[in-house]
């Protein structure tokens, strides 16, 4: 069996929330983290908000309109946590072993992430219901 990839972090934790101004007073505010930046996506209908929390990140994804990807899940289940942010320094492998280990990962192939970073998911029914994402990421020291 060929050597194992294992993720290097906790990149970040996704929470859905229905409007980000209000989840702003609650998580800036109201617990003290502070917003690195909010970028708006009008593609997939997202706005996001990345808060750094020592070495790893919260982000507040609200939907920007009705159809965007995050409205189904709050219309489904509600704010709280969407998904984990695994982080791997090649996707490629890591899916392709996620793959070949029985997992199901969602789309072809990797596609870029809100922070323009190549992303995986992997289906919650494939994790014991929490949707995984995967992303490569490699800091100045190569891990």
């Amino acid at each position: 069996m060929p050597e194992t990839i294992a993720p290097t972090q906790i990149n970040h934790l996704g929470i859905a929330v229905r409007n980000l101004e209000e989840a702003l007073t609650i998580w800036r505010d109201g617990l003290g983290l502070t917003v690195e930046r909010i970028v708006h996506l009008p593609e997939r209908g997202l706005h996001i908000a990345f808060l750094p929390c020592g070495q790893t990140t919260i982000e507040l994804v609200a939907p920007a309109r009705e159809d965007s990807e995050i409205s189904k899940f709050l219309a489904e289940r509600g704010p709280g946590i969407h998904h984990v942010c695994l982080q791997y320094t090649d996707i490629a492998q890591a899916g392709r072993q996620a793959q070949d280990r029985g997992l199901r990962l969602l789309g072809e192939g990797p596609q870029l992430g809100a922070e323009g970073l190549p992303v995986r998911f992997a289906h919650p029914k494939s994790t014991a219901g929490a949707l995984v994402e995967m992303l490569e990421k490699v800091d100045v020291q190569g891990v």
